[in-house]
């Protein structure tokens, strides 16, 4: 089987793949801090719980394909494989990587490993032009070109972040639950914090997306749209542009980059 790693600044989430196919998965929170000798404890006490997969650390593992926005984690991940998983191909993405994803930026190094993943997982299961809108830490939207070719993106504030901030900044605001509200008119403070996050939200992607469209391909409507990250189920039903919603993209690209530089002998 595969271990696919995907860090976030906030959540790290862990794919198992048989094959193509998906079969457990894991949301953790991502900690700096935690030393490899710690990683290797956690992912052997969540693989532990996996019937397909051995009591000891690696058993029925195959392969490892990490990216991470966070180099600390990295650092430390790249030391969990030498030392845990040493027989075992793995696979971090970083320069000099093939992804068969042509960066047109200013600067490609800029650009964060789990969008440049992204894109490779969006043309290879939706074709392109495309837009992959990813709710986590900050909400990221990404243009790939009908060649498959990262064109650029979009980077706002996250849904969490600006919670965070209103309870922060409002004297007489709060931090609340992300839910919706029973209207878009809110009959009390959170429920209209509620609403202006959502509905907010909703509107910034259709906005955003409309106007990168327009820019990536002379008909707009030729442009799938997809969704990802954890935060994406809240804003699904109140966005008129969302085609496509795969929770799993980044851990599907990195199983693909896997197998472009993993030779099958």
């Amino acid at each position: 089987m595969l271990l696919t790693i995907d860090v976030g600044n906030t959540h790290t989430v862990l794919g198992l793949f048989d094959g193509e196919d998906i079969v457990e998965h894991w949301r953790i929170s991502t900690d700096a801090r935690r030393t490899a000798d710690e990683l290797a404890v956690l992912l052997q006490g969540l693989m532990g719980m996996h019937p397909l997969l051995g009591d000891e650390l690696g058993d029925g593992i195959e392969g490892i394909a990490i990216c991470s926005t966070v180099p600390s984690v990295l650092h430390e991940l790249r030391e969990v494989t030498r030392r845990y998983y040493g027989d075992v191909p793995a696979v971090l993405v970083e320069p000099g990587v093939k992804t068969g994803v042509p960066i047109l930026m200013d600067n490609p190094k800029e650009v964060g490993a789990d969008r440049i993943i992204n894109a490779l997982a969006a043309v290879e299961l939706y074709g392109g032009p495309c837009v992959v809108v990813d709710f986590g830490t900050a909400t990221t939207f990404d243009a790939v070109s009908v060649r498959g070719e990262y064109v650029g993106g979009v980077i706002a504030p996250g849904i969490e972040i600006s919670v965070d901030a209103l309870g922060v900044r409002g004297a007489q605001l709060r931090k609340i639950e992300l839910a919706r509200p029973r209207s878009v008119i809110g009959k009390n403070t959170v429920e209209a914090m509620q609403s202006g996050i959502l509905y907010g939200f909703a509107g910034q992607v259709d906005g955003v997306v409309g106007r990168m469209a327009a820019e990536l391909a002379d008909d707009p409507d030729d442009v799938t749209v997809i969704a990802t990250g954890g935060l994406a189920p809240m804003v699904l039903g109140e966005s008129a542009v969302i085609d496509e919603h795969e929770p799993w993209l980044t851990l599907i690209g990195l199983r693909l980059v896997y197998e472009r530089n993993v030779s099958r002998t």
